[in-house]
């Protein structure tokens, strides 16, 4: 086109063929040519004709069979090589050649990927919702996989994440009153993927599991959930779980108290608020006021973020919830029915009172799992203290107080188990054996010492008693890191 338009522009000044086709070296039959023309637009190329192909007759089977594999999984589905094999096996007069069927599928791969995405517009106060996994360090320095549950406002770009140990109706409602709170208001709209935990869309149809559905009454948000592989509806959630699992756990976090970690993980996200918005150039916490605008208000009360259930307990008084786990309640509570409060992080098995009969941190997974409170053992044991070699509460114990108690006759190991459960119900569990193990290295493993001693940590003034040297406790307490008054 350069030289095109030197001809044109030579023309313009009345130089004739000869001369301009001399001047530039080219012949004059071009320069004719151009000198004559008056139109310079761009007219796209004819497409070649598409040959014929052996596998012409065989294309439509081939892209039936790619179309259901997209409700397969991914390891599951059609490789070029398999094909190719079926063909040869089921299709009568198949003569082509494993390299023709490699194209052809490759080519219809590309063109599907090439499909491209509507870009949606969202409004502030809308919410997407999604889960990711990633692994931590335990407190004995062990990997395990947790889920996390992520909150990202596509308009702003901030974003949250809580952790848990599942996928839930629990999980997704506690984790959202959590974040609800935080930002002292609630999202106008949340958009879910269709496989998440509080439901998902057959047909037309949506199916909301029932704590969700009355968490959703409470809060008074709408919700959306996406279409069946359409993950590009919620692609702002979709590239947050990334953006989190690189940036706030890389390298390995170790994890010893989930809910405290969580409370760590609102803190942390609001930092990385500080950068711009990859698009709009603003920093994001400035635009998330845009969002806070239009959030709903917060109702008066929380919402409780359980689902109660009613089971029968073994002859161990254990009981059995999400067909893999089984926790302790009581031995007095065996072979009865039960109330059961489930929530994201805890299993509360509870009198008719509505007292929690024990407390139990909820497990996950397929693997069968056995969990057992062993202060509710404790009134049993008094009334068989012979059972005290072969007690899961004696397995619980510090080894020094373990053996200073294994070292008592009958009636001096009942005494010091009614202390342990007389200062697991003023105080609690832990500081009963701290108490009780402080107490065994004055000495002398006796009610009086443990009780001033449980006192002590418990930062209450114990008792007055004329025959106790406060002093010797406070020594004590200040040697072996306990707290004084």
């Amino acid at each position: 086109m350069s030289q095109v338009e030197t001809i044109k522009e030579l023309q313009a000044k009345g130089l004739g063929p000869v001369a301009i086709a001399e001047r530039l070296n080219i012949t004059r039959k071009m320069v004719s040519k151009y000198m004559a023309a008056d139109g310079f637009q761009e007219i796209p190329k004819e497409q070649k004709e598409t040959q014929p192909s052996k596998l012409d007759p065989f294309k439509p089977l081939i892209q039936q069979w790619l179309e259901e594999d997209r409700k397969n999984r991914y390891k599951q589905r059609h490789t070029a090589m398999r094909i190719h094999k079926r063909l040869m096996a089921e299709c009568e007069g198949y003569d082509a050649s494993y390299p023709i069927v490699q194209r052809y599928v490759k080519s219809l791969r590309e063109y599907r990927y090439q499909e491209g995405t509507l870009e949606l517009d969202w409004q502030p106060g809308e919410a997407q919702v999604d889960f990711g996994e990633a692994d931590f360090y335990d407190a004995a320095g062990e990997k395990r996989m947790y889920k996390y549950l992520c909150v990202s406002f596509p308009y702003s770009n901030a974003g949250y994440v809580q952790l848990f140990g599942g996928e839930t109706a629990e999980c997704v409602a506690h984790g959202l009153q959590d974040i609800f709170h935080r930002i002292d208001g609630v999202p106008t709209r949340l958009i879910f993927d269709n496989a998440s935990g509080v439901g998902r869309r057959v047909s037309e149809n949506v199916r909301i599991a029932e704590v969700f559905l009355r968490f959703k009454a409470h809060y008074g948000f709408q919700l959306t959930f996406c279409n069946p592989y359409a993950g590009h509806e919620k692609g702002n959630v979709e590239n947050k779980v990334g953006y989190m699992r690189r940036n706030l756990f890389v390298p390995l976090p170790t994890v010893t108290d989930v809910q405290a970690f969580n409370r760590e993980l609102l803190e942390r996200c609001e930092t990385d608020w500080q950068r711009e918005h990859y698009k709009k150039g603003a920093p994001i916490d400035l635009l998330f006021e845009d969002d806070k605008r239009v959030f709903l208000y917060l109702p008066k009360t929380p919402f409780g973020a359980c689902r109660y259930t009613r089971v029968k307990t073994d002859g161990y008084g254990k009981f059995l919830v999400d067909g893999k786990h089984f926790y302790s309640s009581a031995p007095e509570w065996a072979g009865r029915e039960l109330v059961v409060r489930i929530g994201a992080h805890t299993v509360e098995p509870l009198a008719p009172s509505g007292d929690p009969i024990s407390i139990h941190i909820r497990m996950f997974g397929k693997q069968r799992t056995d969990s057992v409170d062993v202060r509710t053992t404790l009134s049993r044991l008094l009334q068989s203290p012979g059972a005290w070699r072969n007690s899961l509460i004696r397995k619980a114990l510090p080894d020094r107080l373990r053996e200073e108690m294994d070292g008592l006759d009958r009636a001096e190991l009942r005494e010091a188990l009614r202390t342990m459960q007389d200062l697991s119900s003023r105080y609690d569990f832990d500081t009963a054996l701290q108490a009780m193990e402080q107490a065994s290295q004055l000495g002398r493993l006796t009610s009086a010492n443990s009780v001033v001693l449980a006192a002590r940590l418990s930062t209450f003034e114990p008792e007055e008693t004329s025959s106790v040297n406060l002093g010797v406790y406070d020594e004590l307490l200040l040697t072996t890191g306990g707290s004084v008054e």
